[in-house]
């Protein structure tokens, strides 16, 4: 009897081994398979992802290197609104011009999934991306997020704003800018938002209008300069004050290398986390390089490139646990401190804000970006 259980349990054991087995070499069928379809169709779009963005350049060079795959970019300075106009006027379109992927702001997400324009997938590291931060039907999900801070040209400002009301004082005349057209840039409508969050003392419910009355003020006093705020505008003098997330300026001040020096300053009050979302479009001409594309994104690989780029990456904590972030990747971020008061919207008060903030800029604000 003591036989038989001993033999049970080896079989038991050896059942168990080569179980796993199959399920790892399945696993990795399923991925050469992946890469193979990819490969067959040749190539990925994506729309919307500037290379000074997040660390992008290194990590779409990164996707190509890997696969072997050409990458066709499509208007790299567009906003949120734009990636999912380029969805609907593309339907059906097989050619260049129809994204296959989308990078948009949390907001974003739910709208397209409602309207038909996203195809769900979940990627192998489903896991390990934080419920709150992913639609349960893989339909989007998040990929990093950062605060909003003031990048600011040290040659030209000498007295550096700490706070959202600073930006109002005489000395900052035609200065100030945002990093987006409010009515269609995610970055922007956060950028008004934040700054209403401090106007209203942290009222979430009270941040948007607040924000528009600000940048109306901000406006009429001749500080805010109806630019879109890029590298170049800053280095020129054009935008001084660039209302920019922080990854993105402290990117800007790597690439400048003190030509001119960059300031990068987290505001006192006001400080808002922004997530933003990857989707694959329903109609994508290119879904397995899509497929491929998230799956790369959402590896350890492709996480640390946007760490590397100062974004936090969604999976960051899960990386950090895992001891898989290098130190010299973590001395190069803000100290902690920084986004101790950062709020993340929820998606409602998200969605709330960008209907008023869209609707209302020309009549409240008056100034047209461009």
């Amino acid at each position: 009897m003591g036989q038989k259980r001993n033999w049970l349990r080896l079989f038991s054991l050896a059942a168990l081994v080569a179980l796993t087995f199959v399920s790892v070499a399945a696993g990795q069928t399923g991925l050469d398979r992946l890469v193979a379809a990819a490969k067959q169709e040749g190539q990925l779009t994506v729309i919307a992802l500037p290379h000074d963005w997040c660390g992008y350049g290194d990590v779409i060079n990164g996707y190509k290197q890997k696969y072997g795959l050409r990458v066709n970019e499509l208007n790299p300075d567009a906003g949120s609104g734009d990636e999912i106009e380029a969805i609907k006027a593309n339907k059906g379109n097989m050619g260049p011009q129809a994204p296959d992927v989308i990078d948009v702001g949390l907001g974003f997400g739910p709208a397209a999934k409602k309207d038909g324009l996203l195809q769900s997938y979940k990627v192998s590291t489903w896991n390990t991306i934080p419920n709150e931060a992913k639609d349960a039907e893989g339909y989007w999900y998040g990929d990093y997020y950062g605060v909003l801070s003031f990048e600011i040209n040290a040659d030209m400002v000498t007295i550096f704003p700490r706070d959202w009301p600073d930006l109002l004082r005489p000395e900052y005349k035609n200065a100030v800018a945002l990093a987006g057209d409010p009515r269609a840039s995610n970055q922007a409508i956060q950028g008004v938002f934040a700054s209403g969050l401090s106007a209203a003392r942290g009222n979430v419910d009270g941040a948007a209008d607040a924000g528009l009355k600000y940048f109306a003020d901000l406006n009429k006093r001749g500080n805010f300069v109806p630019v879109i705020g890029k590298v170049a505008s800053l280095a020129q003098g054009a935008t001084p004050i660039i209302v920019r997330w922080d990854y993105l300026a402290l990117a800007d001040r790597d690439t400048l290398k003190g030509n001119p020096r960059v300031e990068v300053v987290v505001p006192e009050s006001g400080v808002v986390a922004g997530v933003y979302v990857q989707a694959i479009s329903a109609y994508a001409p290119h879904p397995n390089a899509a497929k491929l594309w998230m799956e790369y994104l959402y590896s350890d690989e492709g996480q640390l490139g946007w760490l590397k780029g100062y974004c936090h990456p969604i999976r960051f904590n899960n990386l950090a646990s895992s001891r898989k972030v290098p130190s010299d990747m973590l001395a190069k971020l803000p100290p902690a401190v920084a986004y101790s008061k950062a709020l993340f919207p929820s998606l409602e008060q998200q969605d709330r804000a960008k209907q008023i903030i869209t609707k209302q800029w020309d009549s409240v604000v008056g100034a047209n970006v461009r």
